[in-house]
């Protein structure tokens, strides 16, 4: 009887050792997965800001873009926003782009990134705010101002 006991205690202990388990790497893993999304569409959006590819870039956009070139800013539907970045690039051609800081903001629903783009024309420091939504980050916020 105390075998059963000693057995049915011991199963337990390491039962609960085996949840303790999982449940630390569910809150490893998971917020790891978050930012390896968000690390993936960055380095995309930051090739089609270095190309000068609006079209590319606006596959990120949200339905609606709050857009900010120099002192001209606005919200705009994502193919207005992307019309008004086509304009950009073709008065600005691109010559490298990086970002230089990124991280979360407000928890893993929301990142932000800013990076510097050097220009045919000019420097232009560059802001990102990207939201979640459908697990998926969309850009809600693009922002290029002269440095």
């Amino acid at each position: 009887m105390v075998f059963a006991f000693t057995s049915a205690l011991t199963k337990f202990a390491t039962m609960l050792q085996h949840s303790k388990l999982k449940l630390f790497t569910t809150f490893l893993v998971v917020p790891f997965l978050i930012f390896a999304t968000v690390v993936d569409d960055l380095d995309s959006i930051a090739s089609a800001i270095k190309a000068g590819d609006s079209k590319v870039l606006a596959t990120y956009f949200d339905n609606t873009v709050e857009v900010k070139i120099g002192n001209k800013e606005g919200a705009y539907s994502k193919s207005q926003a992307e019309a008004i970045v086509k304009d950009f690039f073709t008065k600005n051609k691109p010559k490298s782009f990086s970002f230089k800081h990124n991280g979360p903001s407000g928890g893993n629903n929301a990142h932000y990134a800013i990076g510097s783009l050097v220009t045919d024309k000019g420097n232009f420091r560059t802001y990102v705010y990207l939201k979640k939504k459908d697990d998926k980050f969309y850009i809600q916020e693009l922002s290029f101002e002269n440095e």
